[in-house]
């Protein structure tokens, strides 16, 4: 999806009804899937590609794509709680940053965890893949 930029999802309201789904004090706070498993299946594999590291660093407030490697930028992004920038050196680059509102970011429940199975039975957070197959 080289055409593909924050902008066009908000555009395209492909964030509309998406849940924050992996929040961690002092860390991030990830959004992303869609609330539609047939749009989120969509777009699996269709990769953005990279921008250029360090024009921008990922301190408070700012929101980068979530990626797995080089050119593997998905269509979920992620907010920065706190100054993360070592993250710049791993290429997350990013794209954007609240100019206003950040307490609504900060207000977001951390409690769950990240990484369980997603039913709650094991006390961890929502697990992507279940919300990638059964959406929100």
């Amino acid at each position: 999806l080289t055409w593909c930029s924050f902008r066009e999802l908000v555009e395209q309201s492909y964030y509309d009804n998406a849940k924050f789904f992996r929040v961690i004090k002092q860390f991030m706070a990830q959004v992303g899937i869609h609330a539609n498993p047939q749009v989120t299946k969509q777009f699996q594999g269709q990769n953005i590609l990279d921008d250029p590291i360090g024009v921008h660093s990922n301190s408070r407030g700012t929101f980068s794509f979530a990626t797995s490697g080089p050119n593997t930028r998905s269509c979920q992004v992620f907010f920065n709680f706190v100054n993360n920038a070592y993250l710049d050196r791993e290429g997350f680059t990013p794209v954007g940053e609240v100019v206003q509102g950040m307490e609504v970011v900060d207000g977001l429940y951390s409690g769950y965890g990240e990484g369980g199975r997603g039913d709650g039975s094991d006390g961890r957070g929502p697990a992507q893949g279940r919300i990638n197959n059964l959406g929100n």
